[in-house]
């Protein structure tokens, strides 16, 4: 993908965290890895050839750095990223099976992303923006973005939301998850999301309240190995898991809204059920690769006609 000009924007930004995984690997080696959900979101719309950006704060020490090389080797639009004299965010995962984590980031740099120092101008060429991940749980860092998306909305812009349920959010995120789902025009949650976010095990009972709270939203519901469903205003469609050789499901939940995105935004014309296909696809083609790889266009379209 080209990468914009000083004269042109993208029309797709992420906007929220990018962090570092360190991932325990053993007793006492430890490996580290790029990451963070919405930069993950954009890397994929970059990845499909779409004009995008990741706006968020980052370090500028070897972690940074290294999220500012992915960014650059990912085609990401990098004059809405913001290289900060603060320590970094870490995600240190100490087992993988069963999920265990804690975050490491009390000052860090995503927490002075500025807004107001972003391009001027952006907004006007900005047909989508997304937000979501453990940036909407951390203040003030929440707040600024909450204020961007309701910035944005009474603008035009097309919002998605993926909230990414994280043991950080408690009873303190329920107003943030309630406001965010109210403005957005697109939301993913999967049943585990739904079971943290609700603090509840009635999934059924936790979906219908997610609608309820916006019923012109569409919904992009996943269900790991039991496929997903998208439900529109006007319609609702279902599909099974497509059977691939895993690698593992590290960015799935990413490449999925990443494409139903791509898909709404490219093929306006199509109906809930080819964009739920194209979403489905999108995830699948993301496991065929380890860790957070954002999947090629080619292969999402090729699973695509699979589904």
């Amino acid at each position: 993908m080209p990468p914009s000009t000083p004269n042109t924007f993208p029309i797709f930004i992420a906007a929220g965290e990018a962090l570092t995984d360190m991932i325990r690997a053993d007793g006492e080696n430890w490996v580290s890895k790029v990451g963070g959900s919405t930069w993950n979101v954009a890397r994929v719309l970059a990845s499909f050839g779409l004009p995008s950006a990741f706006a968020g704060a980052i370090s500028q020490d070897c972690f940074g750095d290294d999220l500012y090389q992915a960014s650059l080797a990912a085609g990401l639009d990098l004059r809405f990223m913001q290289q900060l004299d603060k320590s970094p965010l870490l995600a240190m995962v100490t087992s993988s099976n069963p999920p265990k984590y804690f975050f490491v980031g009390d000052n860090s740099a995503d927490l002075y992303f500025a807004p107001q120092a972003l391009p001027s101008g952006w907004q006007s060429a900005a047909r989508w923006v997304h937000f979501g991940g453990i940036s909407l749980a951390r203040q003030p860092l929440a707040s600024k973005l909450v204020a961007l998306a309701q910035s944005l909305k009474a603008q035009g812009v097309k919002i998605s939301y993926d909230p990414n349920f994280r043991n950080l959010m408690d009873e303190r995120y329920d107003d943030t998850f309630k406001t965010m789902s109210q403005l957005a025009d697109v939301i993913k949650v999967s049943d585990e999301d739904l079971a943290g976010l609700f603090r509840s095990t009635d999934i059924e009972l936790a979906f219908k309240t997610l609608q309820s709270w916006n019923p012109q939203a569409s919904i992009l519901y996943t269900r790991g190995a039991d496929g997903a469903s998208i439900h529109t205003p006007n319609d609702v469609a279902s599909a099974s898991a497509i059977q691939i050789k895993i690698a593992d499901s590290v960015g799935a939940g990413d490449a999925s809204i990443g494409g139903l995105i791509y898909s709404l935004m490219t093929w306006p014309e199509r109906g809930a059920p080819e964009h739920l296909r194209f979403a489905i696809a999108s995830g699948a083609a993301a496991c065929m690769h380890h860790g957070a790889t954002p999947p090629s266009l080619e292969t999402a379209i090729t699973l695509y006609s699979q589904v």
